[in-house]
């Protein structure tokens, strides 16, 4: 006899608190593969699921293709029982499934959800009743309850639907926003409270327990939209105050002040004021995109988000702002960009992580070689690079030895590893965006 959708809540609530639980996670990337390594410490067996076989592979071999993941936390995991594979019919054997897929823009800066789409599809065939799905990937407010649940719904061959409450038959589903921040070892994971919206208080609490098991806090709220809203806010509020001190660094620069020596100032005081800073562009897959998610979204409502678009507008701009004035540096000293071999520091995002996402220094490296400059780099974490989603450079590394060679050195991302000095001494030219070389006296740096 089956079991009453009250008992099957309550079977799951218990399978959770045990951790008898059996956990996916879809996407093994930046976010699920730390995800998965949390539950696994916590002794629950974890599916790992990704469409590159490579990672697969590598995942099962107790490898790692993060450098900020050591492969022993891949052997460890394994040993508990954690597994990777392509093959969703596993998700049958599931209790709780966690979508980690990538949300980015289109060309047009509009919302691509097609991996979330293309995943949520892959998984109702094999979806049964008493399952949870957890969705993570940022996303603007209402795709969960509009585009994840109806797809789950139509997709699956028993026509469940989505429960809103325990005495309903069906599965639950729930929305709870990742928060990582690659390359930040000051705020252990488990400490970043996690924000969760179900769609129903069962989903909610179901959702509330599988996060409870693993983070130190959970904060429960009213539905999934408000979850989603809450992640778009925390990076909109980044990008828009990153884009004021880009747009005053342009004002500090034509008035001969050192905006950084004004934010250490400013930031001595002890309240209402929080330190940003400027840089050569906005990287990474959330803030340069969130602000768009939304934008897009508002206009459903007759609602134009002039503050946001306009501070997506200064920060998008920052590359152009900067191949300016490496014209310009490269002009004072009688050269032309045409022709020109250029060396650019860090194709990361930001300093000390692996990242290429959204990168800043993607988009400088491109706007470059349009102008007829011939352009290498150097990164310690990318030995060689081929071709992504927004880049094909198939390069590879330039050795440091070589900044000689160029008529132009430019730093985009400040990686610890840089001895700047160094630097600074070999170089002709160094065009410096992120205040790399803060104290170094040379007459041949140029601060943008």
């Amino acid at each position: 006899m089956s079991l009453t959708s009250s008992n099957r809540t309550t079977e799951l609530l218990e399978r959770i608190q045990t951790r008898q639980a059996r956990i996916g996670i879809v996407g093994m990337g930046y976010v699920g593969l730390p995800l998965a390594l949390l539950f696994s410490e916590e002794r629950f067996r974890v599916t790992g699921f990704d469409i590159d076989s490579h990672k697969v592979d590598k995942l099962n071999q107790g490898g790692s293709y993060i450098v900020r993941i050591p492969a022993t936390e891949i052997e460890l995991a394994r040993e508990k029982g954690f597994c990777a594979t392509s093959d969703y019919a596993q998700i049958e054997t599931l209790d709780v499934v966690i979508v980690c897929v990538p949300t980015p823009l289109n060309k047009h800066h509009e919302p691509d959800l097609s991996y979330v789409t293309g995943t949520v599809r892959s998984i109702a065939p094999h979806f049964h009743e008493g399952q949870l799905m957890i969705l993570e990937s940022t996303t603007y407010p209402g795709t969960t309850e509009e585009i994840v649940v109806p797809l789950l719904e139509q997709g699956n061959p028993a026509g469940l639907r989505a429960a809103r409450d325990a005495s309903s038959p069906g599965f639950y589903v729930a929305f709870s926003p990742e928060r990582e921040d690659p390359g930040n070892d000051t705020v252990a994971r488990r400490d970043i409270p996690k924000v969760v919206g179900g769609c129903g208080p069962a989903a909610r609490d179901l959702a509330c327990a599988v996060y409870g098991a693993i983070f130190n806090h959970t904060v429960p709220v009213s539905s999934p939209a408000v979850a989603e809203m809450t992640k778009l806010l925390e990076n909109i509020y980044r990008c828009v105050n990153i884009a004021l001190v880009n747009e005053l660094k342009q004002l500090c620069m034509r008035m001969g002040i050192d905006l950084f020596e004004v934010i250490d100032a400013a930031k001595t005081k002890p309240f209402g004021f929080q330190a940003f800073y400027p840089g050569p562009g906005l990287g990474g897959h959330c803030i340069p995109i969130d602000p768009f998610y939304l934008s897009w979204k508002a206009k459903e409502f007759d609602f134009h988000t002039r503050f946001i678009e306009l501070a997506g507008q200064i920060n998008t701009g920052m590359p152009y702002f900067v191949v300016d004035n490496i014209i310009e540096a490269m002009s004072q000293q009688g050269k032309g960009l045409l022709g020109s071999q250029i060396l650019v520091l860090g194709l990361a995002y930001k300093r000390d992580i692996d990242d290429l996402r959204e990168s800043p220094s993607l988009t400088i490296i491109e706007l470059l070689q349009k102008r007829g400059a011939h352009v290498e780099y150097n990164d310690p974490f990318f030995p060689s690079v081929g071709h992504g989603r927004k880049y094909a450079l198939n390069m590879t590394s330039t050795p440091l030895d070589r900044i000689p060679d160029f008529d132009c050195v430019v730093i985009v991302t400040d990686h610890s590893q840089y001895d700047y000095p160094a630097i600074v001494a070999a170089a002709k030219l160094v065009v410096d965006t992120r205040n790399a070389t803060r104290g170094i006296e040379a007459s041949n740096i140029v601060k943008c």
